[in-house]
């Protein structure tokens, strides 16, 4: 009996061993991708933080890192397709293609310019016209805030000889409350917010209320577009993804960028969700994520009133909506 017992028990190992395990399949690797965005981490980059938490890229088969570098320098490395996407200005693709770098608009992600002028209550500073003869500070005489200030001046029916311009860095509360300027130039989601949270009434001047322009948003090159249009694809909806999540759960986006900027336990957590609000409400639209044509067209004429570029761009390349899943 014993004998048998044991006889039994080696049939039993033998018989184990011939089944076969069922091998697991390897995990596919992920696609390394840098996604310059041309600023330091920060509330306003919650989408983005979004799709990285949420695996929004991940399951794209997109491994994202992103890269808090200067705008000019990623326009450049998309334009020579070293790198296949960034987030820039709008204003910079056309910058860009008339150097003839191939650099194309693929995701709209502010859908309102959001730049604009403030000026203390106080100064009586209400409407574009009112900045005549008056001192306004700007962070650089390029960029985003450049543009939004000559169209804010060209609203009014004013120019740059109307009014003396300071370069003053991005020290607009600072300027605007010491009484050094009379007026700054902002971002809407941002030193707005700063300052009323200081008690200091304001009026803000938005560049949206007079102009559509084109802002924020995602580029790729044509070389990624017709070698790679699945990575484009992939890339730019696992985007738009984040965006609308971050903007139907703002409590969530906020706790989630806590773990992506430093110091965001440390600063004041309502004008940190105020301004996440108030970025939401930029990024607002009928169709999130599609690029309108009259922002592209207005831009172009902004550009050229400046001397920025001097001939007329075919605006139809410089932007497309084809890698957006309806």
């Amino acid at each position: 009996m014993i004998k048998r017992g044991i006889l039994i028990f080696i049939l039993g190992i033998l018989l184990a061993s011939c089944v076969s395990t069922p091998t697991k399949e390897p995990t596919p690797e992920l696609k390394k991708i840098t996604l310059p965005v041309g600023y330091i981490p920060n509330i306003q980059f919650a989408p983005l933080y979004v799709a990285l938490d949420k695996g929004y890229f991940a399951d794209a088969g997109l491994d994202v890192k992103i890269d808090y570098s200067f705008e000019t320098d990623a326009m450049a490395l998309v334009g020579a397709n070293e790198l296949q996407f960034a987030i820039v200005s709008g204003e910079q693709v056309l910058l860009a293609r008339a150097q003839q770098l191939p650099v194309v608009y693929t995701l709209a992600w502010y859908q309102q310019y959001p730049v604009g002028i403030a000026a203390l209550k106080t100064s009586g500073i209400s409407k574009p016209e009112d900045l005549k003869g008056k001192r306004i500070g700007v962070p650089v005489l390029s960029g985003a805030s450049y543009i939004g200030l000559i169209a804010l001046l060209n609203a009014g029916g004013l120019s740059e000889k109307d009014v003396t311009i300071d370069v003053i860095g991005f020290n607009q509360v600072e300027a605007l409350t010491a009484g050094q300027q009379d007026a700054v130039v902002i971002y809407v989601a941002n030193e707005p917010v700063v300052l009323r949270s200081k008690g200091y009434e304001i009026n803000v001047m938005k560049v949206a209320d007079y102009l559509q322009l084109v802002s924020n948003g995602m580029i790729t090159n044509e070389t990624t577009m017709k070698s790679d249009p699945d990575l484009v694809r992939r890339m730019t909806n696992a985007t738009l993804k984040g965006i609308e999540y971050a903007a139907a759960h703002p409590d969530e986006a906020y706790e989630i960028t806590k773990k992506f900027v430093p110091n965001m336990t440390q600063v004041d957590q309502a004008v940190q969700k105020e301004i996440l609000a108030t970025s939401i409400s930029l990024w607002q639209a009928d169709q999130r994520g599609f690029p309108l044509a009259a922002g592209w067209e207005n831009m172009q004429k902004v550009l050229l009133d400046m001397g920025l570029i001097t001939a007329p761009l075919d605006l139809q390349s410089a932007y497309t909506s084809q890698f957006i899943d309806e």
